[in-house]
């Protein structure tokens, strides 16, 4: 027959095993008369719910800018232990609504659009791949008056 535990007890039993200090989770089940599988497996529901919310939280910089700008709304009359206070709820610091409150307030145009820079980046490597082979080309290119090629030292 299958045995249900309540919530509460399910809660004791793992704060037992957390603290079980030396003791292993097959002592501490039989102490609480629970199938050690049974605890272990509670362990894991309970880890897994704990990475679950860790994982939901969104890093300052996984902020999309709507969303900064409805922070920085949100945020624009708080001072002091109320900004701090609220900061904490949505897992910021100050200095984060600085940083978005600066880079609304610079001129996009100064800003270089990531489309184009990274055009600039691959005309360049392009650039630099041709030199190579036109230096190439030219060192290979035997010199008038010489019957081998140029190797860039004189014999």
């Amino acid at each position: 027959m299958k045995t249900t535990y309540s919530e509460s007890f399910i809660e004791q039993a793992l704060v037992k095993v957390y603290a079980r200090g030396g003791r292993t989770i097959r002592s501490v089940s039989e102490e609480m008369n629970v199938n050690h599988f049974t605890l272990k497996n509670w362990m894991r529901m309970k880890s897994s719910k704990l990475s679950g919310l860790l994982t939901k939280e969104k890093r300052p910089q996984d902020w999309s800018a709507a969303e900064q700008l409805t922070a920085l709304h949100e945020s624009h009359g708080l001072s002091g232990e109320s900004l701090h206070a609220w900061c904490r709820e949505k897992g910021l610091f100050a200095h984060h609504l600085s940083d978005w409150r600066t880079a609304f307030c610079t001129d996009a145009k100064l800003l270089p659009n990531t489309r184009e820079l990274r055009t600039l980046k691959d005309e360049n490597d392009q650039l630099k791949r041709e030199l190579v082979r036109k230096e190439k080309a030219l060192a290979a290119r035997p010199i008038a008056g010489r019957s081998t090629p140029h190797t860039g030292t004189d014999a």
